[in-house]
């Protein structure tokens, strides 16, 4: 008998036990904090729930309400922007329940990190409801985490810096406390951040949000807590009980959740309305990014308005990006007239790349040998100049160019 068939009769003669029943522990009800009054008083709701309690406060606005230079209805136009583009795009909605959404947390990573403070803003009842759940104390961290009602499906989370924070931070949270609670959802999550860096790339130094405020959404904070002392102001006011310095915490949040509708509104105009620009730059900047998402007509749309309204010093990096528009779709004698109209006032580091693509097409297209001689040797000329070049970059951009100087001037002999 084979060692196989002597395996499977061995097999057969062990019973296998049957599996022990394993029983989940029974969830142990948290008392509440001594200082529960106190933090009534101060305006604090409680609301309990089958894990603990947690304190909300709630805050409503009109649909007129402004907030900086944008009435807070303005993000039903945005919204409308959306619906008519039939592209997806990574700020687009879906149609699905728009939250705006942020927390404050006791620290920057880790597990032994908490959030303590979740804000959400949606349009209820025809007016903007902001809800901020508060954390009543660590051992009330499940009941805090249920009654925020991110487990609900079918909604579209929009955040500032939200897909590398605070969604991450919240997945930690929900897994440590997984037992008790439903499955956290996966939202459509728009995460402003991202798109603050494409429309204003170059424009803008940094990119917090209370520099976006100043600078783009007409909105100045006078008396607010800087950011960084939100944890420490909460970690004392659960060991003191004392609420005062933790509802300027609120108000911080409050701020960056109507900043964030309101950046919304913005970026979209931007992106979607013609008539709405701010400066040959941004205007650039939505029209790279449409090309990047391979949305070449919007992209060319973009482009055009700009080198029709501006002047080439201003739109040369229109011509630029228009250049390989062309080039995508075989029109390369209009790709040659882009490049060129773009590289009187292009950057150094565009500059070459304009030499590189006319030396092409003079080479390819025109078989015009000496005129693409000459932008291969401008380009080499300008490798030098560029200071933010490597070695190892400049060494390989030489090779290149070289290589080509090399096949042209066989082509003349």
């Amino acid at each position: 008998m084979s060692f196989e068939k002597n395996l499977l009769q061995m097999k057969k003669l062990i019973k296998k036990k049957p599996a022990k029943e394993t029983s989940l522990a029974s969830f142990v009800m948290p008392n509440p904090p001594a200082y529960l009054e106190t933090w009534k008083n101060a305006g604090l709701e409680v609301i309990e729930n089958q894990f603990g309690l947690v304190f909300m406060k709630k805050t409503v606005y009109s649909p007129q309400f402004f907030h900086g230079s944008f009435k807070l209805s303005d993000v039903f136009h945005a919204f409308e922007l959306w619906n008519q583009l039939e592209e997806e795009h990574p700020i687009s909605t879906n149609g699905q329940n728009v939250v705006f959404f942020d927390t404050e947390t006791t620290g920057l990573k880790g597990t032994g990190t908490y959030i303590f403070l979740s804000g959400q803003l949606v349009f209820k009842n025809s007016q903007f409801e902001l809800t901020q759940h508060l954390m009543a104390d660590p051992s009330h961290e499940t009941a805090f985490l249920y009654e925020t009602g991110l487990w609900k499906p079918n909604q579209t989370v929009i955040t500032y810096n939200g897909k590398s924070f605070d969604w991450p931070q919240l997945e930690t949270r929900w897994t440590l406390n997984r037992t008790y609670l439903p499955k956290l959802s996966v939202p459509h999550h728009i995460d402003l951040l991202h798109g603050s860096r494409r429309v204003w790339k170059g424009d803008l130094t940094q990119f917090k949000l209370t520099s976006i405020e100043v600078e783009k959404l007409g909105f100045k904070r006078i008396g607010d807590i800087p950011g960084y002392l939100a944890p420490i102001i909460y970690l004392d006011a659960v060991k003191n009980g004392d609420p005062h310095a933790l509802l300027k915490v609120l108000h911080h949040n409050e701020w960056d959740i109507l900043s964030l509708l309101t950046l919304f509104i913005h970026s979209s105009k931007l992106l979607l309305e013609e008539s709405y620009t701010e400066t040959a730059l941004t205007s650039t900047n939505i029209g790279k990014w449409f090309a990047d998402l391979k949305m070449y007509e919007k992209s060319q749309d973009q482009f055009d308005q700009i080198t029709s309204t501006y002047e080439k010093e201003e739109a040369s990096m229109a011509f630029y990006y228009i250049g390989f528009n062309y080039k995508r779709f075989n029109r390369k004698e209009d790709a040659y007239q882009s490049f060129k109209n773009a590289l009187l006032h292009l950057p150094l580091r565009f500059k070459i790349n304009a030499y590189e693509e006319l030396a092409k097409i003079d080479e390819h297209l025109f078989k015009r040998f000496d005129q693409a001689i000459i932008y291969t040797h401008e380009a080499l000329k300008l490798i030098e100049a560029i200071p933010e070049l490597t070695d190892t970059k400049k060494i390989k951009l030489k090779n290149a160019f070289e290589k080509r100087l090399n096949r042209l001037l066989k082509k003349v002999k």
